[in-house]
């Protein structure tokens, strides 16, 4: 896991640098899930970044969309655009939006300024799929605060009745949202216990344990049912003095904050 371990360090120390250079928040929220887009885009994806919209590709869907700077570079790392392009975030005319938009750049599945939303879409493309015979699979990463929205459990409702087995579900359950402590704001757990009684086989994991995720992955592609993998993760992860503080929901960094993540991170 040495490979992936480098990988995500590399996009912490970028999502850092970039925030602080542009000014782009949340940065709590893209550190917390840069373990499980890393894991995804090299170890679990089928996807294929010079055709992005092949027909056969993997769709992965982002229903936090506050955490888009961690998909944008997520995308560049694995080859999607010049790295070099982030650094356009929030600029006039970027396709680098706080939230995906319609302009959003190779890769992007769908936008998600509104959360709540991704897994119903997700649902209705994996029917799609399944009706068509299409090998296709759909991911959909979720936060937990993104997860007190109704459509989320009408979408968790629906997918098993429709036998969607093709469909994951990942809620980055890092115990913090914008306003509070997410299990004192809606009364969360037993979380696994909900999407298990929903009909979803349901897996629980440690979301900055590489080897843990790739193995939760697998385990999804062989189930008959829609899986819901549920990471406990930390807002902030990577980054000591960003490690479960909100402040970091909306905090950017100085330039001396980000020297400090690069030393920490181990990158020269």
């Amino acid at each position: 896991m040495v490979e992936l371990e480098k990988i995500s360090a590399n996009i912490r120390y970028t999502l850092c640098d970039v925030s602080s250079k542009t000014s782009t928040p949340h940065l709590g929220s893209c550190l917390s899930c840069t373990d499980i887009l890393s894991t995804l885009y090299w170890q679990v994806l089928n996807v294929e970044p010079q055709q992005p919209k092949s027909k056969d590709r993997d769709y992965f869907l982002l229903g936090k969309g506050h955490a888009a700077s961690a998909l944008y570079t997520t995308l560049a790392y694995r080859g999607y655009f010049p790295i070099e392009d982030l650094y356009q975030h929030g600029s006039d005319g970027s396709q680098f939006e706080e939230h995906p938009g319609i302009h959003a750049p190779a890769g992007v599945e769908t936008v998600s300024g509104s959360l709540g939303h991704a897994l119903s879409l997700a649902s209705g493309m994996a029917l799609s799929a399944k009706v068509q015979g299409l090998s296709n699979r759909f991911y959909v990463l979720m936060g937990d605060g993104e997860i007190n929205e109704g459509t989320v459990w009408e979408a968790a409702m629906f997918a098993p009745a429709k036998q969607l087995n093709n469909l994951v579900a990942i809620v980055d359950f890092n115990k913090l949202q914008g306003t509070g402590e997410s299990c004192e704001i809606m009364h969360l757990e037993p979380l696994d216990e909900k999407w298990r009684a929903f009909g979803w086989h349901t897996i629980r994991v440690n979301g900055h344990d590489h080897q843990a995720l790739i193995e939760a992955f697998d385990a999804a592609q062989v189930q008959q049912q829609p899986v819901c993998i549920i990471a406990d993760t930390i807002k902030g992860k990577g980054i000591s003095l960003m490690e479960n503080d909100n402040n970091w929901h909306y905090r950017i960094p100085t330039v001396d904050e980000v020297m400090m993540a690069k030393e920490e991170l181990g990158l020269k």
